[in-house]
C-alpha cells in the first residue's frame, strides 16, 4: 500500500521572491486524506484558499503563476515538484506574500525542510494517473507529450546557443530518492544579457548569483560552478514535474518535451484534461510491485503513521 501523505507538523520558512524581491513567509500546514495541495494569501484580506490544479494556472511567464490578480501566487513550481517528490499529497500552505520564496533556485531547500520536518502517512491510498494513449503539443517548434509507460519517466531535451549548455538531453525515471539525489538539487537559470529587460518587464527584482546559474556571454558566472555537469536540462525536469504535478496524482506514464517552458506544461496537462480517453485514474495497488517501490521514501526520511 502507497499511502497519502502530508507533513509530521507544521514549519514555517522564509526568504525572498525572485521576481517579486519581496520577502515573504510561508507556514506548511499537515492535512487530511484527499485535501491536496491549496494556497491561501494571509496578507490580504477575504482571501479564500486556492487548490493547486492545472486548471487554476494563471500566467506562465517565467514561472508558473496560479490565480490571477491580486490573489495570485507566483513561482510555485520549485515547492509543487518537491511535493511530488517526495510523494506529498495534502498541505494547506498560508503565504504572506505573492510568490513562492525562491531559496537557492532549486528544490534542495525545501526537500532539507521536509526531511527536518519529517512525513506522515494518512489512512488511505495513493490514486495513479496513468497515461492510456499519446497526447501531444506543439508551438513554435517545441513540443512536450505524454505516452503509456508503466512510472513516471521524463526525457527533456534543451537548445541554447550557449557554450556552457548547447543540446542537453536527460532521461529520468522516477522514484523518490532519485528525484532527491537527481534533480532536486539543480538550480534555475538565465543570462546575464537579459538581466535589464527582465527588471523592466518586473522580474527577477530578486535575482542573484545566491539562487540561479547566471551565464556571461561565454561560461557560468557562479564562482562554485554548477553541481551537475548537464543542470541546466536537470531543472528542466524539476520544472516540468512541479508543472504536471497540477493535475492532482501521481503519474504513470512518459512525458517527452522539445525546449518547452511552463506554458507548454500546462497546455499539456489542459489537453489532457480534455481527453478523456487518454488516462484512466487508478488506485496505488493496481500498479506493479516496482512501481510502487519507486514511490517509497528513502530511509534518512522520518516517516510517521
Amino acid at each position: 500500500m502507497i499511502y497519502q501523505r502530508t507533513l509530521a507538523k507544521e514549519v514555517k520558512v522564509t526568504g525572498i521572491g525572485l521576481h517579486s524581491g519581496k520577502k515573504v513567509t510561508m507556514k506548511l500546514i499537515p492535512q487530511e486524506t484527499d485535501f491536496g495541495i491549496q494556497f491561501i494569501r494571509t496578507d490580504l484580506a477575504n482571501a479564500k484558499p486556492m487548490k493547486a490544479n492545472a486548471l487554476t494556472v494563471g500566467t506562465t511567464e517565467n514561472a508558473t503563476t496560479l490565480g490571477s490578480g491580486a490573489e495570485a501566487v507566483h513561482t510555485v513550481e520549485h515547492l509543487l515538484g518537491t511535493f511530488y517528490g517526495l510523494g506529498i499529497n495534502n498541505v494547506l500552505i498560508e503565504i504572506d506574500g505573492p510568490e513562492v520564496p525562491i531559496m537557492d533556485g532549486s528544490g534542495a531547500s525545501f526537500v532539507f525542510l521536509l526531511k527536518e520536518t519529517g512525513i506522515k502517512n494518512l489512512n488511505k491510498s495513493k490514486k495513479f494517473l496513468v497515461i492510456l494513449d499519446t497526447v501531444r503539443v506543439e508551438k513554435d517548434g517545441k513540443w512536450a507529450q505524454f505516452e503509456p509507460h508503466s512510472n513516471l519517466a521524463i526525457e527533456s531535451t534543451i537548445v541554447f546557443a550557449h557554450p556552457a549548455i548547447k543540446t542537453q538531453r536527460f532521461n529520468f525515471e522516477f522514484s523518490c530518492e532519485s528525484f532527491i539525489n537527481d534533480i532536486a538539487r539543480a538550480r534555475t537559470f538565465g543570462f546575464a544579457r537579459d538581466v535589464d529587460m527582465l527588471k523592466r518587464k518586473g522580474l527577477i527584482k530578486g535575482g542573484s548569483l545566491d539562487n540561479a546559474i547566471v551565464l556571461d556571454d561565454y561560461k557560468v558566472m557562479n564562482s562554485e560552478g554548477l553541481r551537475f555537469d548537464n543542470e541546466f536540462v536537470r531543472h528542466k525536469i524539476l520544472d516540468t514535474i512541479g508543472d504536471v504535478s497540477l493535475l492532482g496524482f501521481e503519474i504513470a506514464g512518459k512525458i517527452t518535451t522539445y525546449k518547452s517552458g511552463h506554458n507548454l506544461h500546462n497546455l499539456l496537462c489542459r489537453k489532457l484534461l480534455e481527453t478523456p480517453s487518454a488516462y484512466e485514474i487508478v488506485a496505488a495497488s493496481a500498479l506493479k510491485a516496482e512501481v510502487r517501490d519507486a514511490h517509497k521514501l528513502p530511509q534518512f526520511i522520518t516517516v510517521s503513521h
